[in-house]
């Protein structure tokens, strides 16, 4: 009989870290118990707080922050208007529920230093490594080692990042969502600003989330924990909150895996 274990794999949208840009910094503004009975009694008239339990009342949190806050999902629309060369571009409230659960996948390159460009060949050594062939509609994990830093400064910059024709191989073997414990699907910002403006080439800037225009896919930023989790032979839900026309939403990125038990 198999025993299934559930593993959160996000992190918790936290006010003040400085893990994003300042603008897309969380805030969070928390209502006490106390504050809850004085709401209560204006909800309430004739209400007195001595007539609460305890004479406390609800609490609530009043939140200010962006759809790319926290894990997340990325739509479409995030990278273009258009996707699949040439349609309408889904938002966030249009991604196919089915795309959102599958069989998932992890590719370890914490052993690839910060601001490394994944590349197909890159990709299929870290397949080989573990003897597996993807298949369509697995769900590609990419484990970079950024998620230690979480909370911190540095988190920003650190990890390595997946390339056009990296993301572009993925998809072409029937992968519609892939992953990462970095900041972001590309390399940090930081590393792609120094090569532009060295070389002046602008393709690189962002190139793996413009790969959705060319195939329209969905990626998660910002997992969590991938190291608790086997190579691949687990379930693996990324379901986002439905935001109407919006480019991105959150999710709380839950694996599923099935152990052997007595």
């Amino acid at each position: 009989m198999k025993k299934r274990r559930f593993i959160d794999l996000s992190v918790a949208i936290e006010p003040g870290l400085p893990s994003d840009p300042e603008m897309m910094i969380p805030k969070i503004q928390y209502v006490t118990h106390d504050e809850g009975a004085e709401m209560m009694e204006a909800f309430f008239p004739g209400l007195k707080k001595e007539d609460l339990p305890g004479g406390k009342g609800w609490t609530v949190e009043l939140v200010e922050l962006a759809t790319h806050s926290g894990t997340h999902l990325d739509a479409p629309w995030h990278y273009s208007p258009t996707m699949d060369k040439g349609k309408k571009a889904w938002t966030i409230d249009e991604v196919p529920l089915d795309w959102c659960m599958g069989d998932g996948v992890v590719l370890d390159f914490r052993d690839f230093a910060d601001g490394t460009k994944v590349t197909p060949p890159d990709v299929e050594e870290a397949l080989r490594k573990i003897d597996y062939s993807l298949k369509p509609a697995d769900i590609v994990l990419i484990m970079t080692g950024a998620d230690k830093h979480w909370g911190n400064a540095d988190y920003m910059s650190k990890g390595c990042g997946m390339g056009r024709e990296a993301t572009l191989w993925i998809l072409e073997k029937g992968v519609r969502v892939v992953g990462t414990d970095a900041w972001g699907w590309d390399r940090p910002f930081a590393t792609i600003l120094e090569e532009f403006q060295r070389t002046g080439d602008a393709s690189i800037i962002w190139e793996g989330h413009f790969a959705g225009i060319e195939r329209g896919y969905c990626h998660i930023e910002k997992l969590s924990g991938l190291d608790q989790l086997p190579p691949f032979g687990f379930t693996f839900f990324c379901f986002p909150v439905k935001i109407k026309g919006a480019s991105g939403g959150w999710i709380r990125a839950v694996a599923m895996v099935e152990d052997s038990g007595a």
